[in-house]
């Protein structure tokens, strides 16, 4: 006759498992944090320490700033059409129409444009830095990069953070120029909307400051999305399903990253912006 399991004991060794589960949840985020901040702390060291050479920097310059224009100033013109196509109704409905360009230049300046383009570098460029990394990790490349003498952060991570930290507030502000393009060329040719009056409230309602704030977020989503794809290679799983792990991790980590910094950043500018100036947007 086989015992009956006590109820209890069931429900005891349940509650443990899921206390050592949550438990091993814990600890592997604490480490990964923990060694995310270090891998964060040496990079910045050497920056500082000292620089990359012209030649090392050159090229992740080229790679990270030239050669995304194209795709950047795509998405940033069909967001700008997108958006004009998606508020025209709206307006039309509340006699609104030509306030359509405040709308759009405003979502774009503060919001979309400085996302976009982070998204756009996050999976064009922090996948392929990964993929590159990891595979020299797969192949050994870093470790004999290691034993000649070069340090393999300052050799390979500092070059890449600088080039996507300095070239996607030039990518943000290529993107806010299409998309206010591409929704100037449709609210005004697609839909008829009055050229002055779309430029004139544009002018009166977007300022200096909106423009600022949103490239002064892009430079926080270009320095997370470096240090998040260089770790996710340097880090990278053996073999070549490694490799791919960490350049989809990469973007997908990029992403989640540029959501929360955006929230955090935007409330803070917006406080900023209540502040200097509580009673509407002004002109500078």
């Amino acid at each position: 006759m086989s015992q009956a399991v006590n109820p209890i004991s069931r429900t005891q060794n349940a509650i443990n498992d899921w206390i050592r589960d949550w438990g091993r949840v814990v600890v592997e985020s604490v480490t990964a944090i923990g060694a995310f901040a270090h891998f964060v702390l040496r990079t910045w060291a050497w920056m500082f320490t000292r620089p990359p050479r012209r030649e090392t920097i050159l090229p992740n310059f080229y790679q990270v700033g030239v050669q995304s224009l194209p795709v950047i100033a795509l998405t940033g013109t069909f967001i700008g059409m997108v958006l004009a196509v998606q508020s025209f109704a709206q307006f039309e409905q509340l006699g609104l129409e030509s306030q359509m360009g405040a709308v759009i230049t405003m979502t774009l300046v503060r919001e979309l444009g400085p996302v976009l383009a982070a998204v756009m570098l996050a999976g064009r460029v922090g996948s392929a830095m990964a993929a590159e990394l990891g595979t020299m990790r797969v192949t050994e490349q870093i470790d004999a990069l290691a034993s000649m003498g070069s340090n393999p952060i300052h050799y390979l991570v500092v070059p890449r953070f600088l080039a996507c930290l300095m070239m996607i507030p030039a990518l943000t502000i290529m993107a806010d120029f299409m998309g206010v393009a591409g929704g100037h060329f449709f609210s005004v040719f697609v839909y008829g909307v009055d050229s002055h009056h779309y430029w004139s409230n544009a002018r009166d309602f977007v300022g200096v400051f909106d423009i600022m704030s949103g490239v002064f977020k892009s430079i926080f989503f270009g320095a997370a999305i470096a240090m998040v794809s260089c770790y996710q290679g340097f880090h990278c799983a053996p073999g070549a399903e490694g490799v791919g792990q960490a350049a989809t991790k990469s973007f997908v980590y990029s992403f989640i990253v540029i959501l929360i910094m955006d929230l955090l950043i935007g409330i803070a500018v917006e406080a900023i912006y209540q502040s200097i100036w509580p009673d509407g947007p002004r002109l500078f």
